[in-house]
């Protein structure tokens, strides 16, 4: 059985949150969750390593990334589309 895009990150961010995969709702910021801007950095960085992708995201200015964090959805979309860029 193969684990879907969805369920990858579900999973990279309820590590991070410190939290059961259950717990993370597609609606949620990283802020609902608990996560604040280090975690942010390391769920990227765990993102960008199980996807084999670059996120375009600036750790310094997060809300200037063009890599959309509002909210867990937001992440799963922005990573598809990664995804399927770099597959060309």
């Amino acid at each position: 059985m193969t684990v879907s895009t969805q369920d990858r990150i579900i999973a990279i961010i309820a590590e991070q949150a410190v939290l059961d995969p259950e717990q993370v709702q597609l609606d949620s910021s990283l802020e609902d969750l608990g996560i604040d801007s280090l975690g942010l950095v390391e769920s990227i960085f765990a993102i960008e390593e199980a996807f084999d992708i670059t996120v375009p995201f600036n750790a310094n200015d997060p809300q200037q990334s063009e890599f959309d964090i509002s909210s867990v959805a937001a992440i799963i979309r922005a990573v598809e589309s990664l995804i399927a860029e770099q597959k060309g």
